[in-house]
């Protein structure tokens, strides 16, 4: 039997690796490098929906495949949910380290330390958008610890824990994550 093809909005090996053992035999998972898209392309929407969305109708559009993409960051009460939809390039640059540190300058001071990262995933299907949303609570540590994960990982500790998702093991952290969850219910729908 022939298997459906769907397309991974992303350049990453891994991710699609990951997915596509999970979907597999059903369907035949394809990442942008795969369908020759070496656009970047736009996320300039204003929420993470709307960034996901963004780029799944992309592929659609010009590709003519139904495809999947995701948008993803961190999100602050205290700061109002900033830096959200910017957390790739918070500090004005597109560095881990700068986004960081530009945060914690930020929240020097402030006693509430309530954050969330939330991963929305966009899945275009047969013309119709899914919406699928993942999303973890924690507070920020005052400074990083630890050496795996990226991006804010080293100041994030979710709740439950005593450690930054900086010091979990990948396994654990890519079993609780907010895109572990909003994945998990990507592929729950697929499989029905």
């Amino acid at each position: 039997m022939m298997n459906n093809q769907l397309v991974f909005a992303t350049n990453n090996i891994y991710k699609t690796q990951e997915v596509s053992a999970i979907l597999s035999p059903t369907y035949s998972v394809l990442n942008l490098t795969d369908i020759g898209c070496d656009v970047d392309i736009p996320e300039t929407g204003d929420t993470f929906a709307a960034n996901a969305t963004l780029k799944s109708s992309y592929v659609v559009q010009n590709y003519h495949i139904d495809c999947f993409a995701d948008d993803s960051g961190l999100e602050v009460e205290a700061l109002n949910n900033e830096p959200g939809i910017y957390s790739a390039r918070y500090s004005g640059k597109r560095g881990d380290l700068e986004n960081m540190q530009y945060l914690l300058q930020k929240m020097e001071g402030v006693s509430n330390r309530n954050a969330r990262f939330k991963t929305v995933i966009s899945l275009i299907q047969n013309e119709t958008n899914y919406l699928f949303e993942g999303v973890i609570y924690g507070k920020l540590r005052t400074e990083p610890i630890g050496n795996e994960g990226f991006g804010y990982d080293p100041i994030f500790e979710p709740i439950g824990y005593d450690i930054t998702f900086a010091q979990m093991d990948l396994t654990e952290k890519n079993r609780i994550s907010h895109r572990a969850l909003a994945m998990q219910k990507l592929i729950a729908f697929l499989k029905q």
